[in-house]
């Protein structure tokens, strides 16, 4: 089994930044493709970003290219999504999801282990 931890989530002004970390541990060895999903009240979770097991490929939504950038460290088993230039609209629980599977997915349903969220609030 795989434990992903979220973190670094709050409330940020129009503009602003933040950076979410997400740690892994558990059997770590399985997990290759790795990523980011957000889901805001009253809507599905929708794909933000993936990223390989060496972090060489990565992949973003539409809505948060050039905003956003997914990156890991293997030796800290930690994934990270710096979210710079922040929208109302970017309001969501965020989610780190992995995969056994190499490639990267943008279907929730693709990923095989979860963790439990964290608020991003983004309002003046």
């Amino acid at each position: 089994q795989v434990q992903l931890v979220e973190s670094g989530g709050g409330l940020v002004q129009p503009g602003g930044s933040l950076r979410l970390s997400c740690a892994a541990s558990g059997s770590i060895d399985s997990i290759n493709a790795m990523g980011w999903f957000r889901q805001a009240p009253g809507k599905e979770r929708d794909f933000v970003a993936a990223i390989n097991r060496s972090g060489t490929s990565t992949y973003y939504a539409d809505s948060v290219k050039g905003r956003f950038t997914i990156s890991r460290d293997n030796a800290k088993n930690t994934v990270y999504l710096q979210m710079n230039n922040l929208k109302p609209e970017d309001t969501a629980v965020y989610y780190c999801a992995a995969r056994r599977g190499m490639l990267l997915k943008t279907r929730s349903s693709e990923y095989d282990y979860w963790g439990q969220g964290t608020q991003v609030t983004v309002s003046s």
